[in-house]
């Protein structure tokens, strides 16, 4: 749907249905802003529920703020989000806060109960450090429980520490009380857990977005060693994938495998790429910066959310910048890559414009990602680009002027 504005010299695209728009911290809160003004807002009649989770606002809303972002998404369906700082200690004593708030992100991706999908944005004039990789490799991470949810004591004298159920119905035949160790001296211990709905949404969204995508799927744990935990995820997975989709993907030509996750590394390293790779939530977290790494740059890497009834948020991988940030209060230029914030615009827009059936948007979205990519090959790029791309005469430009550089391209 096309919009004319100023007697028909400027058509810009009209939205029916608003993203949710979740602003954050730092340098990316600058770029965020200059994205919209630069590449966004000259082109789209831009229709945002706009929710601030820069640390600030959390903190004067007791965090209800982040709360209310991602029951809104759920409400519209796509939402697009800044990266934010999740405080420290030092955080805390630099902002003022009220107490070491939770990760936006954390909390988000519990309420939306979704799976958090990674692909590196492929250039042809970065090779990846794992020469054998030819195509992107997507890293889908469970965003629930284990390590990030768990419950931890450091024990400082002798003593026995148990893992204990006592079912809510009293009945003390199921009772579960097992040793966990016998302490002789001091020590740290650890409990952590997971749900089975929560992994049943993880493996449905898993196979969903492996259909969609039409790239096979690798799950890995390690049930060898956790014969329980882990291995209740395998079995989780197996199952969904018998009962649920196993015809939809031999129609569509693809595979599903379950390997250790030790096996699965060296696998990813000898592979071509071109696949999903599904892994629990810690393993999840280090293997997408790996991956991220490896193609080029966290700032080179896609981020959408996704639960199994179709609620997206998008963003970028990497954090907020916060040396770039401090450079830019004093003044200084920063040459800060805006790519995964740009993707993460352009993955919102072109998902609202496929649910809202707007065509102009999903165009519009891959245009901004073809002017993006195209004018770093075109040797026009920030500093962290330079150092990694094959290209012989490569100019070295600020944020904004990149920003600039690529509008021009959109034009």
């Amino acid at each position: 749907m096309i919009k004319d504005l100023k007697g028909g010299n400027d058509m810009k695209i009209t939205m029916k249905t608003p993203l949710v728009e979740m602003d954050g911290d730092e340098m990316t809160r600058v770029i965020w802003a200059k994205i919209k003004e630069i590449l966004l807002e000259p082109h789209i009649d831009l229709k945002t529920e706009y929710y601030d989770l820069g640390l600030k606002k959390r903190d004067e809303t007791d965090d209800r703020i982040t709360v209310e972002a991602a029951e809104a998404t759920k409400i519209y369906g796509v939402a697009v989000k800044c990266a934010t700082i999740t405080p420290n200690q030092q955080r805390v004593e630099e902002y003022g806060l009220k107490q070491m708030w939770k990760s936006p992100n954390g909390t988000i991706r519990a309420i939306l109960d979704g799976t958090v999908f990674r692909s590196p944005i492929f250039l042809d004039c970065i090779s990846p450090t794992v020469r054998t990789w030819k195509k992107p490799i997507t890293i889908a991470r469970h965003a629930y429980g284990d390590i990030y949810k768990d419950v931890e004591m450091v024990i400082d004298s002798p003593g026995k520490v148990y893992l204990t159920f006592e079912p809510a119905d009293g009945d003390s035949g199921k009772v579960q009380r097992d040793l966990v160790h016998d302490f002789t001296g001091g020590g740290v211990v650890m409990g952590m857990h997971n749900l089975d709905r929560s992994v049943k949404s993880f493996a449905r969204s898993c196979f969903k977005y492996a259909l969609g995508t039409k790239q096979p799927l690798w799950f890995s744990t390690k049930d060898t060693i956790s014969k329980k935990y882990d291995h209740r995820f395998k079995d989780i997975f197996q199952e969904i994938f018998e009962a649920e989709f196993r015809n939809d993907f031999e129609k569509c030509g693809i595979e599903y495998f379950y390997t250790l996750i030790d096996d699965a590394v060296a696998r990813v390293i000898r592979s071509e790429g071109g696949f999903i790779w599904a892994c629990n939530n810690y393993d999840g977290d280090v293997m997408s910066d790996m991956v991220a790494t490896a193609f080029g740059s966290l700032a080179m890497m896609t981020s959408v959310l996704v639960s199994p009834d179709g609620v997206f948020e998008y963003e970028a991988a990497h954090g907020t910048v916060t040396r770039h940030y401090y450079k830019y209060l004093n003044g200084e230029a920063t040459s800060t890559n805006p790519m995964a914030t740009i993707f993460a615009w352009s993955g919102a827009l072109r998902k609202r414009g496929e649910l809202d059936g707007i065509k102009e948007l999903q165009a519009f979205a891959d245009k901004l990602e073809k002017a993006s990519t195209e004018t770093i090959e075109a040797g026009i790029m920030t500093k962290d680009i330079s150092s990694i791309a094959d290209l012989y005469d490569k100019k070295v430009v600020t944020t904004e002027e990149f920003l600039r550089a690529v509008a021009e391209r959109l034009k």
